[in-house]
């Protein structure tokens, strides 16, 4: 089989954007003519159709580049090869850009898994628009945080005494100020792949064993040296490390199950979650201040730890020590698609785009109108009729964003 180069064009993050569409579309122009020649020429029979190779060539353009879903509705505006159908597609597509997309979506990691009537659910709700549909699952991939910069992709996450900081594949983390400072010392260089911490170690939260002072300069976690991370997130005194590999490591004090391993042992260093290893693959981790989440790839949310005012989600409020997954999604046959835990309460956001809350409802937190709890995921009917992107729960809370950029907010705004 043949291996395909991809290129990463990223026109939509570009600063002079009016200025690279052009260009752009020239480059799409004269490559699909050059395929076109290329095809023609290597064929020993004529080409049935000049329309069928040109077609083939952009096509072929396409799957070559990365491109976003903003980036291909601007293609289809200034070209007028990629505006066309060319006959090829009357009833189904109404651009060879609309054909492009589909097969994006068709090849998604979010996508590709539903079943046909989750997928032909998320359709509808994005009013038949193949376009829309990418532009949906790129922004909800995209919505785990990591922010692409000058300086890399990068994500922040804070605990109550300590903040994590990934940097592409390299974590480092920082105490209070009475612990570790910023942690920013001339002896500090970062290694892909490996995880260094500082700070305040008093809870173990830093995954280092010596706990008798403060970390003041960023110290190779061993247990995690060689595996990279993708993910991390901070609770009160615990932290979660998620791999590239889809494996979860956790460390801190375990009071309450909140490390997932079964018991209510501390671990002094990052030890993986062997619970959830035959469960599938984890996508996404969520820390809320005694209690921890795991969705797997196959849409599955697990809790584990405090079961305090329900963000367990499993309608009881006893701890539980080993990853369990949510069953009211099971039975209604929801896939999760992001999950966010906050101080008292849950927000998810499922692959057709609709938002779900449990937990402690003081405030309007949960977003149904009152401050009554919710037991179990309950599904946000107030947003129904807007395709959400992307879900925040914070200390009695909620954002979330939707697909026009529109942020709703709802809970206690007592400072903004």
């Amino acid at each position: 089989m043949a291996s395909h180069h991809y290129t990463h064009i990223n026109i939509a993050a570009g600063y002079n954007y009016n200025s690279q569409l052009p260009l752009l579309s020239q480059i799409f122009e004269v490559s699909t003519i050059a395929l076109r020649r290329k095809n023609t020429e290597s064929l020993v029979a004529p080409s049935p159709s000049p329309t069928i190779a040109l077609t083939t060539g952009s096509l072929m353009v396409l799957e070559m580049v990365w491109l976003s879903a903003v980036d291909l509705v601007c293609l289809e505006l200034t070209s007028r090869t990629f505006r066309g159908s060319h006959g090829l597609f009357p009833q189904k597509f109404r651009s060879l850009v609309d054909f492009a997309a589909f097969q994006l979506c068709n090849s998604h990691p979010i996508y590709a898994p539903l079943g046909l009537n989750a997928q032909k659910e998320l359709f509808n709700r994005c009013s038949e628009n193949w376009k829309r549909v990418l532009r949906f699952l790129q922004s909800v991939e995209q919505s785990s945080d990591m922010v692409e910069t000058s300086s890399g992709n990068m994500q922040i996450r804070t605990g109550k005494y300590h903040t994590l900081l990934i940097n592409n594949s390299s974590v480092y983390s920082c105490g209070s100020s009475l612990c570790g400072v910023l942690g920013h010392g001339p002896e500090t260089t970062q290694r892909s792949g490996e995880v260094f911490t500082c700070g305040d170690n008093s809870s173990f939260c830093c995954g280092h064993r010596d706990t008798g002072r403060p970390i003041f300069r960023p110290r190779l976690v061993e247990a995690l040296k060689g595996v990279p991370c993708k993910q991390v997130a901070a609770g009160l005194s615990f932290t979660m490390f998620l791999t590239r590999q889809g494996h979860v490591y956790t460390c801190g004090t375990n009071a309450h199950g909140q490390l997932g391993h079964g018991d209510t042992l501390d671990r002094s260093t990052p030890k993986v979650v062997e619970l959830l290893e035959c469960v599938g693959s984890v996508v996404q981790i969520a820390a809320g201040p005694s209690y921890g989440l795991a969705l797997t790839n196959d849409g599955t949310v697990h809790s584990f730890g405090s079961g305090t005012n329900f963000c367990l989600g499993h309608g009881e409020q006893h701890n539980e020590l080993r990853p369990r997954a949510i069953q009211s999604f099971r039975r209604k046959g929801i896939r999760v698609v992001r999950v966010s835990a906050g101080d008292e309460h849950v927000v998810a956001l499922d692959s057709s785009g609709f938002v779900y809350t449990w937990g402690k409802g003081y405030c309007g937190a949960l977003g149904h109108g009152d401050e009554i709890d919710k037991t179990t995921p309950e599904l946000l009917i107030s947003l129904k009729s807007h395709l959400a992107v992307q879900v925040c729960a914070s200390k009695r809370k909620t954002f979330v964003l939707v697909d026009d950029g529109s942020v709703f907010g709802f809970g206690w705004m007592g400072f903004g």
